[in-house]
C-alpha cells in the first residue's frame, strides 16, 4: 500500500467532508473540536501525501480546487461504501444473509416475485420506518431465471439458495436439498388465428400436429440432461430462450405449441391466439419450490438458519402466494 493510499483514511475524508460543509476550517474545527492551527497542519499533510493542492489558498474562505472537489466526492463516496460495509457485517452477524440467491423458472408469474422483492425489502428487524433504514435486513437478492432442469441445476449445483418453480419429477432430492410441492400449473395449445390448424375442425391428433412446426423453449441445464416437453418425432421445432419469445412467435403464426395458460390468456381474450383442444390429455404441469438445507444426524431437516430465506419460505408457505405465483390473473 503506497503512502498516498494510507494517507487517505476515514479520519481525512471526513475532515474534508466537513471544511466543505461548514465553509471555513474554524467553523471545522469546531465542529470537529479542534484547534484551528491542527486542522491546517493536518490539511497540508494530506496535500503533500498527495502532492496536490486541495484548498485555494488566496481565498479567505475554504475553496475546494479542482483537485479537492474530486477528493471530496470520491471521499463521501468511499465513506458511504464503508458504512454500508459495515452495516452488512452487523446485519451477517444478527442472522441476515449477506446475499441470496433465487432461481425462477421462466414460466413463473414475475409480478407476484416483484411483489415478495418489495415486501421483502421493506422489513425492518428493528422497528425502524422504510427499508433503507439501518434496522432493515440488508440482505442483497439475486434474481435469475432458468427453464426446465435449469432451474434445478442452479440449485443443486450451489448457485442459487431457492428454486421456484421446479419440475416435480424427483422422487428422492439429493442430501442437502429440500422440495415443497408449488401446485399445477394448466397448459393450453395455441396457434395464431391465421395458422393453418386454427381452422382444423375437432380435436388435434398427433398425426396432424407433426407436419406442423412447433415453437419450444430451450432447457437452460448446462451439466444435466436437458429436457424436451411435448415434441413429436420428427416434427420441425423452432427453439427460443423464454416463454415470451415463443408466445410472440406464436402469435405471429411462426409455429403452434403449448404454453402456461396464465401467460397466454390476455392474447387469447384479444383473439391473437386462439386454444385447439388435441387427442392428448390437457397439459397440466405439477410445480415445486426447493432450498439448500442442514439436515440432523438423524436425517431430519433442519430450519434454514439464514433469516432471509426463512422469510422467503415462510411467504412460500401460504396457498395464496404459491397460486399467484401459478397464475398472474389472482
Amino acid at each position: 500500500m503506497t503512502d498516498r493510499s494510507l494517507a487517505l483514511t476515514p479520519d481525512a475524508l471526513v475532515m474534508m467532508d466537513t471544511i466543505a460543509r461548514t465553509g471555513s476550517f474554524a467553523a471545522a474545527a469546531r465542529e470537529l473540536g479542534k484547534v484551528p492551527s491542527a486542522l491546517t497542519y493536518s490539511v497540508r499533510q494530506l496535500e503533500e501525501a498527495l502532492d496536490v493542492l486541495l484548498f485555494d489558498r488566496r481565498s479567505r474562505q475554504a475553496r475546494l480546487t479542482a483537485a479537492g472537489e474530486e477528493l471530496l466526492q470520491e471521499g463521501r463516496r468511499l465513506l458511504s461504501e464503508i458504512d454500508a460495509v459495515a452495516n452488512r457485517v452487523r446485519r451477517v452477524a444478527t442472522g441476515w444473509e449477506s446475499q441470496l440467491t433465487i432461481v425462477i423458472d421462466d414460466v413463473i408469474s414475475r409480478r407476484p416475485v416483484f411483489e415478495l422483492c418489495e415486501a421483502f425489502y421493506a422489513l425492518d428487524p428493528q422497528g425502524r420506518s422504510g427499508g433503507d433504514a439501518p434496522g432493515s435486513p440488508g440482505t442483497r437478492l439475486r434474481l435469475r431465471a432458468e427453464v426446465l432442469s435449469g432451474t434445478w441445476e442452479a440449485l443443486v449445483s450451489g448457485q442459487a439458495d431457492l428454486a421456484i418453480g421446479v419440475a416435480a419429477t424427483v422422487d428422492a432430492p439429493p442430501p442437502g436439498i429440500a422440495v415443497e410441492p408449488l401446485g399445477e400449473m394448466p397448459f393450453v395449445y395455441v396457434v395464431s388465428p391465421h395458422h393453418p390448424l386454427a381452422t382444423h375442425d375437432g380435436p388435434l391428433d398427433d398425426d396432424v400436429l407433426v407436419h406442423h412446426r412447433a415453437v419450444a423453449v430451450a432447457d437452460s441445464a448446462q451439466r444435466l440432461s436437458p429436457r424436451t416437453v411435448n415434441l413429436l418425432p420428427g416434427q420441425e421445432v423452432m427453439t427460443v430462450d423464454s416463454a415470451a419469445d415463443k408466445i410472440e412467435l406464436l402469435r405471429r403464426g411462426l409455429g403452434a405449441g403449448f404454453v402456461p395458460q396464465h401467460l397466454a390468456e390476455p392474447l387469447i381474450v384479444r383473439g391473437e391466439l386462439v386454444v385447439k383442444a388435441t387427442r392428448r390429455p390437457p397439459a397440466l404441469t405439477r410445480m415445486s419450490y426447493a432450498w439448500r438445507c442442514t439436515t440432523g444426524p438423524r436425517g431430519e431437516r433442519r430450519p434454514p438458519s439464514g433469516l432471509a430465506l426463512q422469510w422467503w419460505l415462510q411467504q412460500l408457505g401460504s396457498a395464496t402466494t404459491r397460486k399467484a405465483l401459478l397464475d398472474c390473473a389472482q
